[in-house]
């Protein structure tokens, strides 16, 4: 019996346009991502969805939230799947981050598993609490499918965790804005059916992607 998971990642906001940091600064999505999310919720209204489960923050909210009508469903929120801490990077653009944070930049780009973001949290903390989630909602809801909303991070490090992978391989998992994962948990193992899907949105103007 398996248990499938449809990973999206949330519509675009302002600041992943900007390319700002966001972490827990809780974003709306924009007018393009309003309709990334629609694009999304679209694709996905034939699958036989029975939760919808979500990051509190806007963003991912408003996104789990019109894949959950086409379903007749409540999206649930889960503190587990909130985005990483940036600390004091939230709200900064690429380049100030650069400018003033170069060493630590540096080794952000070279070695992700090795940051800590200061008065924030590094991507093995990310990784434990959403993948302990994700493991709680597949025991929960063995056999059926469950959407899950979350964020650029938060889904890199969940599939490295689902994987195998140490978060190391940060950078070698790609996740567009409003892209389409899957999932399925059986017998023990975890299988990677699709990744950073986004055919769906062809029919958009383009946006940001894994920013």
């Amino acid at each position: 019996m398996q248990t499938r998971i449809i990973l999206v990642r949330h519509g675009q906001t302002a600041w992943n346009r900007e390319e700002v940091f966001r972490g827990r600064t809780d974003m709306p999505l924009d007018a393009v991502g309003l309709q990334q999310a629609e694009a999304a919720a679209a694709a996905l209204e034939q699958e036989p969805i029975s939760r919808v489960v979500t990051s509190p923050l806007a963003r991912a909210l408003m996104t789990a939230q019109t894949v959950a009508e086409r379903h007749a469903l409540p999206a649930i929120e889960e503190p587990a799947f909130i985005d990483i801490d940036f600390g004091r990077w939230q709200g900064l653009q690429v380049a100030e981050a650069q400018a003033r944070y170069p060493e630590l930049f540096a080794t952000w780009q070279s070695a992700p598993d090795a940051v800590f973001f200061p008065e924030g949290e590094d991507l093995d903390t990310v990784a434990d609490r959403a993948f302990a989630a994700l493991e709680q909602l597949v025991s929960d809801c063995a056999g059926q499918t469950i959407a899950v909303i979350a964020h650029r991070v938060v889904n890199k490090v969940l599939v490295c965790r689902t994987l195998g992978l140490g978060t190391s391989r940060f950078w070698q998992i790609k996740q567009d804005t409003a892209c389409i994962n899957r999932l399925s948990f059986g017998a023990g193992i975890w299988v990677l059916e699709c990744l950073n899907d986004t055919c769906h949105m062809r029919h958009l103007s383009p946006a940001t992607g894994d920013f």
